[in-house]
């Protein structure tokens, strides 16, 4: 491509009639016209999403995901930049060679350009560094069980020499934060029940590991991200440091954002995910959070597994692995609520685009409409809505806690770094996604 016009362009002045002018695939200039230009008539341009939570699971448990069907799903949902999260694969990210063989695995596969995160686990900081100056972005650790035997959890021991390490480096600390508490972890009540489920991780041990971050970030001045925020009780925490001026940031999820804890019916384990989808008043909290930028950003969190560890025969959540899967769907699900509520496009493209760029040390190249940036374009219908069919999804496995649900926003392209990736319902040529590498 070298020209792309519509009536409403997302820049950052706002919507307007403009033309998107392409050369070597960057932005060269933003434009009234130009000879040549795609014309996608009134259909929104606005920056590529940027999603840091996505769960390739590419090497080792394939049959999960993968770089493939992950990348296609992502350009079909309007993303053309992601970050693969650290764990599920096997090996799991957490040492140089283990990287490489996650680059290795990743080549000649992708759809959209793909960074990746490593891991801080028990006893691998001398493996930060290494990882760091091979081109890791940031790095993950969980605070609580992460479910992968290889990806252990840290406390405080652990935590603080790893984090004056990243502060030296200069990489962000991505922080699964839940701590488990004395409550235990398989309370009594129906395993089908949803709201035992809701019970098994409360919103104390989600409070507790975002205080135990925060504390840290204060102490250590490390870049430090919670992924995934769920708590509203957790807010006044980040709040406070923002004020204080620490640099702590956090995302939430669509998830989080659409669904409520009292509509999920008992025994659809589709809808498990850690820490879990909570009470409807929490769920409108976080979203004033977003408004507030109290919450920084919105990340799907995308985390298939195959669908026989959904457990759903016995629907019984503590025995089903958790994560939900929804990357195609993140942009149309995070509008349709946000539309709701009286959000605007630029609140969208703050938060999935130029936030997460931000996160990733990506914002000289992604998530935004100007000079020198990247050709990164979702064009889009926002007033355009659809029911979520599973088999129009491209993830490799198709269920979805999403299925059947009414949405508003249908991506009619995806363009990358000037390049057709994503033509209603097709993928152009062969896949050209690059690395993103720090």
């Amino acid at each position: 491509m070298k020209a792309v016009r519509s009536q409403r362009v997302l820049t950052a002045e706002g919507l307007r009639p403009a033309c998107v002018i392409i050369e070597a695939g960057r932005i060269a200039a933003l434009a009234d016209d130009a000879p040549g230009a795609v014309d996608y008539g009134d259909a929104v341009v606005m920056p590529g999403i940027v999603d840091t939570h996505v769960h390739v699971n590419e090497p080792g448990r394939t049959e999960w995901e993968g770089f493939r069907t992950a990348t296609e799903s992502a350009a079909a949902g309007g993303i053309t930049a992601l970050v693969d999260m650290p764990l599920n694969s096997v090996p799991v990210t957490t040492t140089l060679k283990a990287f490489e063989q996650k680059r290795s695995a990743a080549r000649g596969q992708c759809r959209v350009d793909v960074g990746f995160w490593g891991g801080v686990v028990p006893g691998n900081a001398s493996e930060l560094e290494p990882m760091a100056k091979a081109g890791v972005l940031g790095f993950k650790c969980f605070l609580i069980d992460s479910g992968i035997g290889e990806f252990g959890w840290v406390g405080e021991r652990d935590l603080r020499p790893a984090m004056e390490e990243l502060e030296r480096i200069g990489a962000p600390l991505l922080v699964h934060a839940e701590v488990a508490g004395p409550m235990p972890a398989r309370p009594a009540g129906d395993p089908r029940a949803y709201a035992t489920y809701l019970l098994s991780r409360p919103r104390a041990w989600e409070n507790e590991a975002v205080s135990l971050a925060a504390r840290l970030c204060r102490e250590t001045g490390a870049r430090t991200h919670i992924v995934h925020h769920s708590s509203s009780d957790a807010l006044e925490t980040l709040r406070a440091a923002k004020r204080d001026g620490v640099p702590l940031s956090a995302e939430t999820c669509p998830h989080y954002l659409h669904f409520a804890a009292e509509e999920i019916p008992d025994g659809r384990t589709e809808f498990k995910c850690a820490p879990p989808i909570r009470e409807r008043e929490n769920r409108e909290a976080l979203w004033r959070a977003l408004g507030e930028g109290v919450l920084d950003m919105i990340a799907s969190d995308h985390s298939p597994c195959a669908p026989q560890l959904k457990k759903q025969e016995s629907g019984r959540f503590d025995q089903a692995w958790g994560g939900v899967s929804g990357l195609q769907l993140a942009l149309p699900v995070a509008w349709t609520e946000g539309s709701k509520r009286g959000f605007t496009l630029q609140h969208l493209a703050r938060w999935m685009c130029e936030a997460p760029a931000r996160l990733a040390g990506l914002s000289r190249r992604k998530g935004a409409l100007a000079p020198g940036q990247d050709a990164d374009l979702c064009v889009w219908r926002p007033e355009e809505k659809f029911q979520v069919d599973p088999a129009k999804l491209h993830h490799k496995h198709k269920l979805t806690p999403y299925a059947g649900r009414e949405l508003q926003g249908v991506v009619v392209a995806t363009v990358v770094r000037g390049e057709l990736v994503y033509d209603r319902g097709d993928f152009p040529g062969a896949p050209r996604g690059q690395e993103l590498l720090k």
